[in-house]
């Protein structure tokens, strides 16, 4: 069995494949992560044409640096996230910064507002997607289809003690949406502030 520090061995594999330039490997890793790359961008920057360019400037990065990604540090899921998020906040800020400065309405501190904002819509949009099936199915169902935790133990065919569990949980892994100390789902030695 392997040690439980050792990083998977498909993120090992994929960033040693990217560092000696393999494209299958940018390709399967762009199949793998496009959708959580673009959607993550999408939610901070509010605009689908720039959430495109986003996702083409994140494996760019990815396939010029991929010795920036270490696995020692946790897995390459969380490093493309924490690289999306870090560059769709850059780009919104910098954006509405250029807006301001033309012109715009609204004042600096709208514009913190704004980025505090999408910022934590994202982390909760990475953190509900990685978060366990049984927790994301216990909080779909008590959320968008309004079950108490009765109904949802019995919907999911579990006790009324795990339905509680499974919620709890899944509201308190929610909940670090609002750490602003590191980005979304970024392990230790991934932070970076918004």
């Amino acid at each position: 069995m392997a040690k439980k520090d050792a990083p998977p061995r498909w993120d090992r594999k994929m960033q040693q494949r990217l560092a000696r330039g393999e494209a299958a490997a940018l390709g399967e890793l762009y199949d793998r992560f496009a959708s959580l790359v673009h959607g993550l961008a999408h939610r901070v920057l509010g605009d689908e044409r720039a959430a495109d360019g986003l996702t083409r400037e994140v494996f760019a990065h990815v396939w010029e640096h991929p010795d920036a990604y270490d696995p020692k540090q946790g897995p390459l899921r969380s490093w493309v996230a924490t690289l999306t998020h870090r560059l769709a906040v850059q780009r919104l800020r910098a954006t509405e910064t250029a807006a301001l400065a033309q012109g715009g309405r609204g004042s600096t501190e709208e514009l913190e507002r704004k980025v505090r904002h999408a910022s934590v819509a994202a982390r909760a949009d990475y953190i509900v997607q990685s978060m366990p099936s049984p927790l994301r199915a216990a909080l779909e169902l008590a959320y968008f289809q309004r079950r108490d935790y009765r109904q949802t133990a019995a919907d999911l065919g579990v006790t009324e003690d795990e339905a509680r569990r499974r919620l709890r949980l899944g509201l308190q892994l929610l909940a670090t949406a609002h750490d602003t100390g590191a980005a979304p789902g970024a392990p230790p030695g991934y932070g970076g502030a918004a």
